[in-house]
């Protein structure tokens, strides 16, 4: 630093005389919790600092439940079918809607087939 820095610029020295002026008028209640709280301040300075990483532990335990929770149900796009190896839904309607698809029942044949295999699906 240079010598010239040091010396205070008559604006400073105006500001450093009005504010003395201005401390000296103040009650000793005033003063005496400015003291104090100067002293706290002080003391939280000494104190050793938390370390900063601690902030964010719970933000990071949330953040990882979450991405748990995603993989676990299986994330968005990804549908399961109903069944290990079953038809989708959108499979069933397609075959359900086809015109093209032959109509089993369209002359009676074999209705008692398709009575007696309704019969053991539900049994």
């Amino acid at each position: 630093m240079s010598q010239e820095s040091k010396q205070d610029t008559p604006f400073e020295e105006r500001t450093r005389e009005v504010l003395d002026e201005s401390a000296s008028r103040l009650d000793g209640r005033t003063l005496s919790r400015l003291t104090q709280a100067r002293h706290a301040a002080l003391e939280q300075l000494q104190r050793p600092q938390r370390q900063a990483w601690r902030m964010f532990v719970p933000a990071g335990v949330a953040a990882a439940a979450a991405l748990m929770l995603v993989m676990w149900v299986g994330g968005p796009g990804e549908r399961k079918s109903p069944g290990p190896g079953g038809p989708s839904p959108i499979e069933d309607f397609e075959l359900l809607t086809d015109a093209e698809a032959p109509d089993f029942v369209e002359d009676g044949v074999d209705l008692e087939f398709y009575e007696w295999a309704a019969g053991e699906l539900e049994s």
